[in-house]
């Protein structure tokens, strides 16, 4: 699969022939690649149309090329498809945190239950490992060796009920400890008639109730990934997915289809046979390798700044023209997340740079300040986005209580609001700077 989309795109990024019919070869050499590679028909066929289609319709901004703004949309599209471009939740959200791990026969489940382990313990956290696989000869001393090599805490039994050894075994570790703990279960046969082994699965969920079910897929499975991960998603809602011997020969695409048939995401990676090969997946990291473009990431960066400073030049033309609501300070805000307090969007356009009445000091905000004041916009009605001085101190106390913050802080923000329209209405007045700046 990388190899082929890797020329397919290199191809496109030289040039030659027309931009619509450059776009039409490159959208089939992905479709004839991702099929190759096992990903799901339909699937295939959904995310080239979506590509293709916004590839036509949608226009680059000023100074951006057509070809490196197809390359965004490739990227943005399978980034989407493998999980999108946050950061995976690694971190349990509590502790003691359970998980249980489920996955055919010979997917990697229980030396994935050990790399987990040595991975959190790395990350200070107290571990625990269940052996509730009674099915599989040996599954118990794999187990028990890999929580004595990763130095966590080991609960089993060779023989006997899955159910109640899983229970048994969280209620045990708890008492030892644990901060985390994980369920090696056996290999399942999702599809094809292992109705007993799937009931099972269940039940050990119903009884264990964990805060999260891991499905462990073997990088190699194939268009098989599709209809097993939605076999196991009826059986237990699946919270994330492993994906295991990702260092071989493995063609890896099922498990494309695996994530849009559960609506889970990608977890970790398994990169080969060792306790500590196993990692974070991080989708642009792994688009950036399939497309094979060097400086992709600063291609990236360049089209993001031209896309912001067509935003922000826009946000900062009606705020000098006098245009500003809750709905401007919002666009306002959001983009000051990303590049910088007010004097810095101002100066995207010519001449604001030297306006030396600007109070940068008044308006500087940091990010938990943003982060509160865009959740307090978020929680005004129309009305009082288009005319905020309508708000009165029983509307702040509404605002405040749908936002979760303080009357104090719908005030403030009031404030900043107004302070921030006394500052255009005096930058309006002189003519000589509006007219520097081809506003007036």
């Amino acid at each position: 699969m990388l190899e082929g989309i890797k020329k397919a795109v290199q191809k496109f990024v030289k040039g030659g022939g027309t931009y619509q019919k450059a776009v039409q070869e490159v959208v089939k050499d992905l479709q004839k690649e991702l099929i190759k590679a096992d990903v799901n028909v339909r699937l295939v066929f959904d995310l080239t149309k979506r590509i293709r289609e916004r590839a036509i319709k949608e226009e680059p901004p000023p100074g951006a090329s057509r070809r490196d703004w197809f390359i965004k949309i490739v990227y943005e599209e399978l980034t989407k498809l493998f999980g999108g471009e946050e950061e995976p939740d690694i971190r349990p959200k509590k502790t003691p945190w359970v998980i249980v791990l489920l996955g055919v026969q010979g997917s990697g489940k229980t030396t994935t239950a050990g790399k987990l382990a040595y991975y959190y313990s790395r990350m200070n956290y107290k571990v625990g490992l269940v052996a509730a696989d009674t099915y599989r000869p040996g599954a118990y001393d794999q187990l028990r060796t890999l929580a004595l090599a990763t130095g966590a805490l080991f609960y089993g039994e060779r023989e006997g009920d899955s159910i109640e050894i899983a229970r048994k075994g969280v209620e045990e570790l708890k008492k030892r400890g644990a901060e985390l703990i994980i369920i090696d279960t056996a290999g399942r046969h999702g599809y094809g008639g292992e109705k007993a082994l799937l009931e099972e699965m269940k039940a050990i969920i119903e009884k264990v109730k964990p805060d999260e079910v891991i499905l462990v897929l073997d990088a190699s499975i194939g268009q098989k990934a599709y209809e097993l991960a939605s076999n196991f998603h009826k059986a237990a809602p699946i919270g994330s997915i492993i994906v295991t011997k990702m260092d071989g020969s493995a063609r890896g695409g099922g498990i494309l289809s695996a994530v849009a048939a559960t609506g889970a995401k990608i977890k970790f990676i398994g990169t080969g046979e060792k306790i500590d090969e196993i990692e974070p997946f991080r989708p642009p990291r792994f688009v950036a390798r399939i497309l094979g473009l060097g400086d992709l990431e600063s291609l990236l960066e360049r089209i993001r700044s031209l896309e912001e400073a067509q935003n922000l030049e826009k946000i900062s033309e009606d705020m000098l023209k006098g245009k500003i609501t809750m709905r401007t300070l919002y666009r306002q805000l959001k983009a000051m997340r990303k590049m910088g307090p007010l004097g810095k969007i101002l100066q995207m356009l010519p001449g604001v740079g030297l306006l030396s009445s600007l109070d940068e000091e008044k308006l500087k905000l940091g990010e938990e300040k943003i982060d509160k004041w865009l959740a307090i916009i978020e929680s005004m009605t129309y009305e009082e986005l288009d005319n905020p001085e309508i708000i009165d101190r029983r509307r702040m106390r509404r605002i405040a209580m749908g936002a979760g913050a303080r009357i104090e802080d719908v005030k403030e923000l009031l404030t900043y609001y107004k302070n921030m329209k006394t500052l255009m209405k005096r930058l309006k007045r002189d003519k000589r700077i509006l007219k520097r700046l081809g506003i007036q």
